[in-house]
């Protein structure tokens, strides 16, 4: 755990950018297919800071970062998103030596798919212990946070991420993709809500997305690019 764990923060600012604190680290990183799973590749170097705004109306000249371009434009910043707990807004997929909760708040980062089959497939299949290993891996690689594996004691297997940020480019849809916010940032609503604090969700950045603040995949389809 990072000592500044604790003073890492993201701020939704009203109709305007995310202003984060804390000196989280940023980095850009690009969603490469390698056959039939994706993977992370070293994107280019960003500029880091004790604290920074990231746009997220999708229309900054000098993206990752805010350039004014939400009063321009006249950004709608409203968050949409509900605020009930991932556990309660999960349905629960249940195999012989693996549950999977799913709350169907997708990104559309392909990573829930698996050489031998998806996570669904593989959770109800983790009698295999093969399977159950790449049903874990497929889940806790979701950057959305969407899935989350659990062992049989009600155990949840996530991934131990320090505090950073990650701006997600894919090259496969030749699309940029959301913000990646792991290791229990605390993410604060325009109105002073802080929302649930989990080890991976996605933040949109794309302007458009039907769940605000988090990702719903849209930039895949209004091909949104960042450049």
């Amino acid at each position: 755990m990072m000592n500044n764990e604790k003073k890492c923060k993201i701020k939704i600012l009203k109709n305007g950018p995310y202003l984060v604190t804390g000196n989280v680290p940023l980095s850009e990183k690009i969603i490469v297919s390698k056959g039939k799973i994706n993977v992370f590749e070293e994107g280019r170097k960003l500029p880091q800071a004790e604290e920074y705004t990231l746009c997220r109306c999708g229309q900054s000249k000098n993206a990752p970062f805010c350039d004014g371009s939400h009063e321009r434009s006249g950004f709608n910043g409203v968050e949409r998103a509900s605020r009930a707990k991932f556990e309660d807004r999960a349905e629960v997929i249940g195999g012989p030596n693996l549950d999977l909760l799913d709350d169907n708040r997708c990104a559309f980062a392909r990573f829930c798919h698996r050489k031998d089959g998806n996570v669904w497939w593989l959770t109800e299949n983790s009698d295999n212990p093969n399977y159950r290993a790449e049903a874990i891996i497929a889940a806790s690689e979701c950057p959305a946070g969407r899935l989350v594996a659990y062992d049989n004691t009600g155990k949840p297997l996530e991934p131990n991420y320090e505090p950073a940020i990650e701006i997600l480019q894919d090259s496969e849809k030749e699309v940029s993709g959301p913000i990646f916010v792991k290791g229990n940032i605390p993410i604060e609503s325009a109105e002073g809500y802080t929302y649930e604090i989990r080890n991976r969700v996605t933040l949109c950045r794309c302007g458009e997305s039907r769940n605000t603040p988090f990702c719903d995949a849209t930039h895949i389809t209004m091909k949104f690019s960042d450049k």
